[in-house]
């Protein structure tokens, strides 16, 4: 089976071409990152028009890459939410075109599906599995038993880690886009330079809380004894905020493995997908955690962390293989949890 795969929800138009015996033919990404960068984050608006000029260009790319042509697709799979409304829209109506007229297999992915199956993609991971999902609008706990079986541990009760990032980044004068920039600043900085906070640390659920985090951080770029000219001060808050973030992350996953265990399975692969997850020093501490509870841990490469059509592509396999196909009536959906029901307690 060759799936095609488009992915507009953001700021990035990605198509690719994908296998069922998990060979990525191609994987075309175009970047809106210098459409957006003036305003510091994306403009909706500008995103879903950059989608609509180029999404034709990048899937005749995705085409030509993989060495095929649409008579040789059986299925099309695109982001149908959460996601900017006007971006899903663009890829949606394109899948859905491209399913009608080629009489090939529809489906409508969520996007963190896509995130929450991709080490499927790469590394094969047996269901179940515990995925943390991390990115600009979500950090959640996720229990994967199989495709359109979720449930949701944890989940962020305000911010998003990767949005802390972004702001954070923001206060410090760092480039856009955010995460990447804390982390490389991050590098050069002493991580115990300042204290911040670790929010919800020792509270026996997997929430997330980084709001707190996001505003202690103001509160000290504000200070009379802050001086952001000094590069060397903004690596050290840089630093900071990431140990921080990291150390808030470590405890929430030991209460998450405690839950996992006690609902689905003794032994088990620890994941972490979506954007954040390629921030290398997260990455880091969670296979050091996942050692120390002899678990596997994987986490895809980050050019399939962050968004791309091969994770959409791979989530359409998995869903048409086991017949969940999707009516071309199916809307776009702003906002889509993979599971409402959620289990908190330790």
């Amino acid at each position: 089976m060759l799936m095609m795969g488009i992915e507009t929800s953001c700021d990035e138009t990605a198509v690719a071409i994908v296998a069922d015996d998990r060979k990525v033919l191609s994987n075309i990404i175009f970047s809106q990152l210098d459409e957006h960068r003036q305003f510091g984050g994306v403009v909706p608006e500008i995103a879903a028009r950059s989608h609509l000029q180029n999404l034709p260009h990048v899937m005749k790319t995705a085409l030509k890459a993989a060495g095929v042509e649409f008579g040789d697709i059986d299925g099309v799979a695109a982001t149908a939410g959460p996601g900017l409304i006007g971006g899903v829209m663009v890829g949606l109506m394109a899948a859905k075109a491209i399913s009608l007229t080629h009489r090939i297999p529809f489906s409508a992915v969520n996007h963190m599906e896509a995130h929450a199956l991709t080490p499927r993609l790469t590394d094969n991971v047996d269901f179940p599995y515990l995925a943390l999902l991390m990115s600009g609008g979500h950090t959640q706990f996720v229990a994967v038993s199989g495709p359109n079986k979720y449930k949701l541990l944890g989940t962020a009760i305000d911010d998003a880690i990767g949005e802390a990032f972004d702001k954070v980044a923001v206060l410090l004068g760092l480039p856009y886009p955010g995460g990447p920039a804390v982390e490389e600043a991050a590098t050069n900085g002493d991580p115990d330079a300042f204290p911040l906070p670790r929010p919800l640390l020792g509270r026996p659920n997997c929430d997330f809380s980084f709001s707190g985090l996001k505003t202690a951080v103001r509160k000290l770029t504000e200070g009379e004894d802050i001086n952001l000219a000094n590069i060397q001060t903004v690596y050290n808050v840089a630093a900071t905020f990431q140990k921080a973030a990291s150390d808030v992350v470590i405890d929430r996953v030991k209460f998450a493995i405690k839950i996992f265990r006690r609902n689905f399975s003794n032994n088990f692969t620890l994941v972490a997908a979506g954007g954040v997850a390629s921030n290398m020093t997260l990455r880091q501490a969670l296979s050091d955690i996942a050692e120390e509870k002899a678990l596997k841990f994987v986490a895809p490469p980050p050019k399939l962390c962050t968004d791309n059509g091969a994770m959409v592509a791979w989530a359409g396999i998995e869903r048409i293989r086991i017949g969940l196909l999707d009516s071309l009536e199916f809307a776009p959906r702003p906002r889509w949890p993979l599971d409402g029901k959620t289990i908190r307690k330790e």
